[in-house]
């Protein structure tokens, strides 16, 4: 009996080969954090994709890393990745500049659940730099908000100086729609919000458990007991998603780098409902 051939189908047409992308902007968000903006180089007009996707980001002569897209997905002409300047790639990323060009590949992986989310209270929970990716899904369901019940975003980081998205967080509490909990572990004299962690935001914040839908991100530690308190308060494991953003290398699932029990993070990924990661996420050193 023949063996059956296996045949992979990636979702990108070329999944191994860079297209070129121009820097149009460099944001820095804070001391060790910073926003590209990147535009097509090579006469492409848009570059769509769904929320809760990543992309590979490659400096030449360096490497590549993998980074969620924390743009518009309304805005597909627009390119746009925050990150952290904390490995040998992401700090040459951070030495960037208008005009610089950088290699994209993508966009891979699993997406937030924006359709199955309708009609339901949604619940955003962000740790440290989790809101770049959780912000997509806060424009498309913001976008779309007669179809939502209540939104909710709990935001934590660790000091007031590492929060992001200053001015879009300020847009977003002066909407009557959309309710926003920022809180910080380390308070300076300035600071006149929320102390302590992102999981205390939890029990008090306002929406219907058996109507919710969470999306969380952030430290695997953080998303465990950001978990737990869901379930304390009634919400489904089915209905609580969390991205896993860890050893991804080719984003394709051929090295199985980012093997986790019997799934690969970068293909049947990042996006997963808690249900999925539950057991995985409760072993320690997986």
């Amino acid at each position: 009996m023949l063996e059956q051939e296996l045949v992979f189908e990636p979702t990108v047409a070329e999944p191994m080969l860079p297209e070129v992308f121009r820097i149009q902007r460099v944001k820095h968000e804070s001391y060790d954090t910073f926003t590209l903006i990147l535009e097509p180089s090579n006469g492409r007009e848009s570059f769509p994709f769904k929320a809760g996707q990543f992309n590979m980001l490659y400096v030449y002569g360096v490497g590549e890393v993998p980074i969620s897209i924390s743009g518009d997905p309304n805005q597909p002409e627009m390119l746009v990745h925050t990150t952290r300047a904390v490995g040998t790639v992401t700090k040459a990323m951070s030495e960037l500049k208008r005009g610089d060009v950088i290699g994209i590949r993508g966009p891979f992986g699993s997406s937030w659940p924006i359709q199955e989310a309708e009609h339901h209270d949604v619940v955003f929970v962000a740790g440290g730099i989790g809101l770049a990716p959780l912000r997509p899904a806060l424009y498309e369901i913001i976008a779309r908000r007669e179809k939502y019940g209540r939104i909710v975003l709990l935001y934590g980081t660790r000091s007031p100086d590492d929060i992001l998205y200053h001015d879009e967080l300020e847009q977003w509490r002066a909407r009557f729609d959309l309710e926003v909990y920022v809180t910080v572990d380390y308070a300076d004299k300035s600071w006149r919000g929320n102390v302590g962690v992102v999981t205390n935001l939890i029990p008090k914040a306002p929406f219907d458990p058996q109507h919710t839908v969470a999306l969380v991100c952030g430290p695997e530690v953080m998303m465990r007991f950001t978990a737990i308190e869901f379930l304390k308060r009634g919400v489904s494991p089915t209905s609580l998603y969390l991205t896993m953003e860890r050893n991804m290398k080719c984003a394709i699932g051929f090295c199985g780098h980012c093997q986790l029990g019997g799934y690969f993070i970068c293909k049947d990924g990042p996006v997963f409902t808690y249900e999925q990661m539950q057991t995985l996420l409760s072993l320690w050193e997986v």
